[in-house]
């Protein structure tokens, strides 16, 4: 893996295990912690599935389910804190990495619209 979108969702994949294990095991957390774990994956699956689109409308579309994974993972993360299962110090620093995960594929989104 050499691209960098690619590299931050993979490694944010791996953080939200990690953070869905701990809501599992320490603060026996199942529902609001499953619907976490499935949106924040699901950022970089689709990521991958976009670096075999079969056409640019395809490319487009999966990398734009993998902004709303990213919006839905913020409004988990956000839940998560608001009802006192996870602390401002363990959110801001996962909140940061899902908000400059959105600014890239925001990006990479209205690059590939104007591209011809």
């Amino acid at each position: 893996m050499d691209n960098i979108i690619e590299i931050k969702s993979f490694d944010f994949a791996v953080r939200i295990v990690k953070l869905y294990r701990f809501l599992c095991e320490q603060k026996k957390e199942y529902v609001l912690s499953k619907q976490l774990l499935r949106s924040g994956t699901s950022i970089g699956a689709n990521i991958a599935e976009a670096q075999q689109a079969q056409s640019k409308a395809d490319f487009i579309s999966k990398v734009s389910i993998s902004l709303k994974e990213a919006s839905e993972t913020k409004y988990w993360i956000s839940l998560l804190n608001a009802t006192n299962y996870l602390s401002e110090k363990e959110v801001n620093s996962i909140l940061s990495d899902c908000v400059e995960i959105e600014k890239i594929l925001f990006s990479i989104l209205k690059t590939s619209k104007t591209e011809n």
